[in-house]
């Protein structure tokens, strides 16, 4: 039987946070997959256009690297995603993936970081161990990307784990809630002094590069600072996390479990 694992994510056009994040995890799953021929995903057209414009890169989108498999001969594909949340992209991936049923004898998808509830506890501890000890008035604020979809609830909960789990921790979201006004407010009513600002997504890409980390006004460190807060900015996607690669990996892995309890 010829068997394929496909790696799924939004994709970034930055090369070097690609290989700290995206790269790490997609090795791991491979790792993971003896047996397996390995594929790369973007979910982003718009990544995919600039890749293979700029760079001559070509990344196939999930369609294409499905008819890929199919029009090679592919019996059995797992499907996993980087996707953070269950959001419009996970869902949109659901459906293609639902689509090409009846193309595979046999294809599964992967969950993304935050579905079950275990995984926002498996997450907020993986995101402990590399945060170092912080002063009694000092806060994480964690840059989502956030979403219209109703998984916009994601961040909340998250949020509330970290705080569980004995993290001085905000989330916010570029795209979604809470804002960055709604953080602010919380940190002052926490009297907090200094934030460590990192990004709560895969990749450190565009936004946290330019609408998290620049000194242009409307970003969250100028926005900070102006509001009067010591700000240490901490570049490094969720993907570089070694505790989260191997969560992705153990999703993949969790597939080939539901393929065998379908097919016994």
């Amino acid at each position: 039987m010829k068997r394929a694992v496909l790696v799924v994510s939004f994709g970034t056009s930055y090369h070097e946070t690609r290989r700290k994040t995206i790269e790490p995890c997609e090795n791991k799953i491979k790792e993971s997959f003896e047996g397996y021929d390995f594929y790369r995903a973007f979910t982003s057209n718009m990544i995919i256009n600039k890749l293979r414009k700029r760079d001559n890169i070509i990344i196939d989108n999930p369609i294409q690297a499905l008819d890929r498999l199919y029009n090679e001969g592919y019996e059995e594909v797992v499907v996993q995603s980087l996707h953070i949340i269950c959001g419009e992209e996970y869902n949109k991936l659901k459906d293609t993936v639902e689509s090409y049923k009846d193309k595979f004898d046999r294809i599964s998808l992967g969950r993304p970081l935050l579905t079950y509830i275990n995984d926002y506890r498996e997450t907020v501890l993986a995101v402990k161990q590399e945060i170092d000890k912080m002063e009694i008035d000092e806060a994480i604020v964690f840059m989502g990307h956030g979403t219209e979809h109703e998984s916009h609830s994601a961040y909340p909960a998250i949020e509330c784990m970290f705080r569980d789990y004995g993290m001085n921790a905000f989330v916010g979201t570029v795209e979604g809630y809470p804002e960055i006004e709604q953080v602010i407010k919380n940190l002052k009513e926490k009297d907090i002094k200094i934030v460590d600002l990192m990004p709560f997504m895969l990749v450190a890409g565009d936004h946290a590069i330019n609408d998290m980390a620049s000194d242009e006004e409307d970003s969250w460190k100028t926005i900070l600072e102006n509001e009067g807060f010591e700000v240490k900015v901490h570049l490094k996607g969720l993907g570089e996390n070694p505790y989260i690669q191997d969560k992705f990996a153990n999703h993949a892995l969790d597939c080939i479990r539901d393929l065998q309890e379908v097919s016994s």
